[in-house]
């Protein structure tokens, strides 16, 4: 990559800021005849030759953003191969506030599947053309520290920069130009753990057997660090994030081991675990009183939008949609702080239990929530059970409007993105 541009590195760039300077200008008959008039000092000044060398690349930073602001998403990852100035620019958060300010950032899920060939990426882009775009990445462009199948892997997103974590790597997935890099992976390998931003920083908890560590993730130095310990040891659990406080959510009790029979007197045990959650203060670098889901029900999907964490919890004979109150720093004080109240259930099949063949993803979108079948087929659960098919097969798209209090269905995933992970981008 070159440090500067010329012209030719991006031409209909080029041409939309100015003129083209090998369209020569031919004067008029009447202007020739002024021209011959004039004094011969005058008549040769007027004839000297002009330099059209100007370059888009001799722009200053701030109009050359503005010219940025203004390119189509398709286009992104052609600008950031421009140059090393291009680049960096496309990087600056300057540009991100002048793309907003533009209209042209949209709240979009990405779905990612991870396989030993490269990285299945879907797109879906709310308020634009409502259908998924897929696109691979071979492993071998994944960066170095891209081994393969990140299993249970775990995703948060910090601007623009999508983390995927997994067991013992990270990489980083850049939602504009799509360019995929290695990161530092944690400190204590976890598999089914929670993850969450807050704050520009990434924190996850859980899903370690041999320690309760909650870890920080700084992008800047690019480095994990242990900032607390956890009151549970959870397994399978999720992540949230609002106003300041990471909650872990759901999960179960780790024992010993994996093979380990799980002793009956310990089952109310493993259900408090499935049916509450941890809070951590990060900036009183603390931990909040825990609470619990409302019924009881295992917790199978969460996340957090607009002052809320919403949870979709599986009971032994169905599923209930519950939206806990977490504005602690709202007007007033945010009296609500804590409340539960149940919402209206997404509408699946009555009576259906989820079991560990059939897994949903939740993730915010603006101040609606979309919920995302990532793993199974809903049919084949209900024929397990004996009942008649449903035509919920795989990659089920939900959408919740918190405003309205309805559901709708969405696009169903592609065919090729099956056991994902998934996140919402402002990009």
């Amino acid at each position: 990559m070159s440090e500067s541009c010329h012209s030719r590195h991006f031409t209909w760039l080029m041409k939309s800021c100015f003129p083209n300077p090998q369209q020569h200008h031919h004067p008029q008959p009447q202007a020739q005849a002024q021209a011959r008039a004039q004094p011969l000092h005058l008549h040769l000044h007027l004839h000297r030759p002009i330099s059209h060398h100007t370059t888009i690349s001799a722009l200053p930073d701030d109009l050359l953003l503005e010219c940025l602001s203004r390119v189509s998403s398709s286009s992104l990852p052609s600008v950031a191969l421009v140059c090393r100035r291009w680049s960096h620019l496309l990087s600056s958060s300057a540009l991100y506030d002048l793309r907003r300010r533009n209209a042209s950032i949209y709240h979009t899920v990405f779905v990612f599947s991870v396989t030993d060939s490269g990285l299945f990426a879907a797109t879906l882009r709310f308020g634009h053309a409502y259908s998924w775009r897929t696109n691979f990445i071979p492993a071998g462009d994944c960066g170095e520290g891209f081994r393969g199948p990140l299993s249970h892997a775990r995703i948060s997103a910090i601007g623009r920069g999508i983390y995927i974590i997994g067991r013992r790597e990270m990489v980083r997935y850049d939602a504009w130009t799509g360019a995929v890099t290695a990161r530092a992976g944690m400190v204590f390998p976890r598999k089914k753990f929670a993850a969450a931003m807050v704050a520009g920083r990434i924190y996850v908890a859980g899903g370690a057997a041999r320690t309760s560590a909650l870890e920080e993730y700084d992008p800047v130095s690019d480095k994990w660090s242990v900032v607390a310990e956890a009151p549970r040891r959870r397994y399978g659990c999720i992540g949230a994030a609002v106003d300041g406080v990471v909650y872990v959510i759901g999960g179960l009790k780790i024992g010993a081991s994996e093979s380990e029979v799980v002793p009956l007197a310990a089952g109310a045990e493993a259900h408090v675990y499935a049916s509450s959650m941890d809070l951590y203060d990060v900036e009183a670098r603390g931990w909040l009183r825990s609470r619990a889901v409302p019924s009881g029900g295992c917790v199978v999907a969460a996340c957090a939008t607009a002052g809320f964490v919403y949870v979709l919890t599986s009971h032994a004979v169905e599923l209930s949609f519950w939206r806990f109150d977490a504005r602690r720093k709202a007007a007033g004080g945010g009296g609500g702080f804590g409340e539960w109240c149940r919402m209206k259930s997404p509408p699946l099949p009555a009576q259906v239990r989820l079991d560990s063949s059939v897994r949903f993803s939740c993730v915010s979108v603006g101040d609606a929530v979309a919920l995302i079948q990532v793993t199974g087929c809903i049919d084949d659960l209900l024929r397990r059970s004996g009942r008649s098919t449903r035509g919920l097969k795989e990659g089920l798209v939900l959408i919740y409007d918190a405003a309205a209090g309805e559901w709708s269905r969405g696009p169903d995933l592609p065919e090729v993105i099956r056991r994902a992970a998934c996140v919402s981008v402002e990009c």
